[in-house]
C-alpha cells in the first residue's frame, strides 16, 4: 500500500459477544467510518485490511463490527490497537481547513519569532484540541484554537502562536 494511512482512534474494549468493538475516535465527528468502509488495525506492525459492517455512537466512543470477527474471543485480539482509513477515504475539506494529523512535525514559533519545538501530537480532550510541541526535554500543550493560533504555513511546515501569558512556562 503506498497511500499514506490516518488513524482515526484506539480501540479500546470489546463490547458483547458478537464480535463488537468499542473505539476512542480521536475525531468523533469523522464520516470515514461509515458501513462498507475499509478499515486498517495495525497489529504488532502488521496492517490488517477489514471492512467496517456497521458502526454506532455509543457515549462518547464508537462501537464498531468488523466483517469477519464474529466473536468476543476474534475481537479481543484487537483491543489495544489502532484503526485507520487511507487518506482518500477522509472527507475533502473547504479551502483553510485542515486535518490535525497533517500538522505533525510542523515547527511551531512564536509571533514575536521564538522557537517553541515541534509537534508531535494531537490530542482531543473535552474542552477541545491540543497540540502537543516539544523542544528536547520541555513540552508544551498549545490549545488549538484561534485566539492562540495565529498562523498555519504549510509550504514552509510552520505553525506561528500568539501564546497568552503562562502558556510556555514550566
Amino acid at each position: 500500500m503506498d497511500e499514506p494511512l490516518v488513524p482515526l482512534g484506539e480501540i479500546v474494549a470489546t463490547h458483547g459477544l458478537l464480535g463488537w468493538l468499542k473505539l476512542n475516535p480521536f475525531n468523533p465527528e469523522t464520516t470515514a467510518l461509515k458501513r462498507g468502509a475499509e478499515v486498517f488495525i495495525d497489529r504488532a506492525g502488521k496492517q490488517t485490511a477489514f471492512l467496517l459492517e456497521m458502526s454506532t455512537p455509543h457515549n462518547n466512543q464508537l462501537l464498531i463490527k468488523l466483517q469477519q470477527v464474529d466473536s468476543i474471543e476474534a475481537a479481543a485480539h484487537y483491543v489495544g490497537t489502532t484503526l485507520s482509513v487511507s487518506e482518500s477515504a477522509l472527507e475533502v475539506l473547504a479551502p483553510g481547513q485542515y486535518y490535525h494529523y497533517q500538522i505533525i512535525g510542523f515547527e511551531v514559533f512564536t509571533t514575536g519569532g521564538e522557537r517553541v519545538g515541534v509537534v508531535q501530537s494531537t490530542l482531543a480532550t473535552a474542552g477541545g484540541e491540543l497540540y502537543l510541541v516539544q523542544s528536547g526535554s520541555k513540552e508544551h500543550l498549545i490549545p488549538a484554537v484561534k485566539e492562540i493560533i495565529d498562523k498555519i504555513d504549510f509550504s514552509n511546515r510552520t505553525v506561528t502562536i500568539d501564546p497568552p501569558a503562562g502558556l510556555l512556562d514550566l
